[in-house]
């Protein structure tokens, strides 16, 4: 299997199955003297974890990170930064009956028709489990951005119920177990995922992720474009189905007036915008606004629901996939959204020092 690397100069590798004996990332390009431990990595690792509500799957994984290379005294060396977590609550018994079988709308049929063979344990290599090195490396990244610059992210939409934007507060994000910046929205969204959870079914989310702070002139025209990279980023989370920038597909429907972000001179003679309907970057250089991002993430093809499936031997037959699965995989894909801008504005970061000094 090739691709398992992202970035150019901030490299993250990464490995290991959902039911294999443990995961890791390895991460190229980091410089040196850089301060970094292992509980500062846990802080976001934490945020991500299985099991913290009953919203979530119930595997139970503390994710414990180790930092195996590439730090010493409590700063970075320069060398590659190898980081490792234990897988230590498999149940693979929960997979048996279904190791014949495709589930409808997963990586289950593409993997077996390109490699001939699958991990049919809780999907192998497509396992959202991978991501918990992408927040581990995110934690890395945003080490290297430095404290001017702030991620955050929130959960907009579960199913057709939306936040209201009027409401919004960041400070009820980690208030709720939804990453939420609407507490009234929140406890709908209660109601909703336990009607969905005993249904034995799920629901997709939407995502908003913000970095502030971020300076004028990542990223680079044609190829190297910061959005461009941003949306492969946040396209290559699994279960992710669409991205928007800025207005994003809402663009279509503003007049060019409304959608051109002005700009006046400030005070202290810096340029000030508007409005930021490009999400912060123009022509694919960061222009110095908040990046702004959302991603769609479908419903989880785990439920109990039986559907009609085919067999690895070429039989018609119904599946229903029993064991620990999240009513809505979009909660944990807060903190996975949030690590992958970072990784990606690290990795323009370097590229920009690179080239300008």
């Amino acid at each position: 299997m090739s691709s398992n690397s992202f970035g150019q100069l901030f490299r993250v590798t990464t490995w290991g199955e959902s039911h294999g004996a443990a995961i890791g990332c390895v991460i190229d390009g980091v410089p040196p003297l850089i301060p970094i431990s292992e509980p500062e990595i846990q802080e976001y690792l934490d945020k991500r974890r299985p099991g913290q509500s009953r919203f979530t799957t119930q595997r139970r994984e503390p994710d414990a990170v180790r930092i195996v290379s590439g730090v010493f005294e409590g700063v970075t060396t320069g060398t590659p930064i190898s980081l490792i977590i234990d897988n230590v609550d498999q149940r693979s018994k929960d997979y048996s009956e279904i190791k014949d079988k495709f589930r409808p709308g997963h990586a289950d049929y593409t993997y077996w028709k390109k490699y001939g063979i699958r991990d049919y344990r809780g999907g192998g290599r497509s396992s959202a489990r991978e991501t918990a090195m992408r927040v581990a490396a995110g934690a890395v990244a945003r080490k290297v951005l430095g404290d001017a610059v702030s991620i955050r992210g929130a959960l907009v939409q579960v199913g057709d119920s939306a936040v209201d934007r009027s409401k919004w507060d960041w400070d009820e994000v980690p208030r709720n177990p939804f990453w939420c910046p609407d507490a009234d929205t929140a406890s709908g969204w209660e109601k909703l995922l336990d009607k969905v959870r005993k249904a034995g079914s799920s629901t997709g989310a939407v995502i908003e992720v913000t970095a502030s702070g971020v300076q004028a002139g990542l990223g680079a025209p044609v190829y190297g474009k910061l959005d461009a990279d941003i949306a492969a980023a946040m396209m290559s989370i699994n279960a992710v189905k669409g991205i928007e920038i800025g207005a994003g597909f809402a663009a279509a429907g503003l007049s060019g007036e409304d959608n051109a972000d002005e700009m006046r001179i400030d005070n202290s003679g810096n340029v000030r915008f508007l409005s930021n309907a490009a999400g912060g970057v123009l022509g694919g250089i960061s222009t110095g606004q908040d990046i702004v991002i959302r991603f769609a993430v479908k419903p989880t093809s785990s439920i109990l629901a039986p559907r009609k499936t085919v067999t690895t031997d070429g039989r018609e037959t119904e599946i229903s996939t029993k064991g620990r699965h999240d009513p809505c995989v979009g909660i944990r894909a807060v903190p996975v959204g949030e690590a992958m801008l970072a990784c990606v504005l690290a990795d323009h970061l370097l590229r920009h020092r690179a080239q300008c000094g």
